[in-house]
C-alpha cells in the first residue's frame, strides 16, 4: 500500500440531490442518510443529522470497502493501527485462511493483524447496491 491510499472504513454512501452522504440500509427499501451539518429535511440526532428516504429517491447507493491480497488470497481491510492492518479473509477455504495465520472469529469468518507491507493490491472498491 502506498501513502496516497489510506484504508477507509467500510460503509454505505448514497447520492441524494446534490450531495453524497454516508448511509445505512433500513427496512422496506428505506435508507437512512447522515450529515455532520444541519440540512433541510434532516432531524437532529446526538451530534449529527439524519433523514430516512425511500431507495427510489437516491441517484445511487454504493458500498465502499478497502480490499487487498494477503498471502495470495483476497482480504478486506477492517482497520489500521500501529501493529499493522487488521484484515479479514474473503476467500473460500478455511484451511487456507488458517495456514496464513488467520484466526477464526466466527464460523467461516477469519481475521488477522499483519504488517502493512504484507498486504498487496490494496484498493478502494465501490460496490453498487441494486
Amino acid at each position: 500500500m502506498n501513502d496516497e491510499l489510506t484504508p477507509v472504513a467500510s460503509g454505505f454512501v448514497a447520492r441524494f440531490g446534490e450531495r453524497t452522504l454516508p448511509a445505512a440500509l433500513g427496512p422496506d427499501e428505506q435508507v437512512v442518510l447522515f450529515s455532520e451539518e444541519e440540512l433541510d429535511g434532516f432531524e437532529a440526532a446526538s451530534g449529527y443529522w439524519r433523514r430516512t428516504v425511500a431507495r427510489t429517491e437516491l441517484e445511487w447507493l454504493v458500498l465502499i470497502r478497502t480490499v487487498g491480497t494477503f498471502g495470495g488470497e483476497p482480504c478486506i481491510v477492517l482497520d489500521e493501527d500501529e501493529d499493522g492492518l487488521h484484515i479479514a479473509y474473503t476467500g473460500h477455504s478455511g484451511m487456507k485462511a488458517e495456514a496464513l495465520g488467520y484466526w477464526m472469529v466466527d464460523h467461516g469468518a477469519y481475521e488477522v493483524v499483519v504488517p502493512r507491507e504484507e498486504v498487496f493490491s490494496i484498493r478502494v472498491e465501490r460496490v453498487p447496491v441494486p
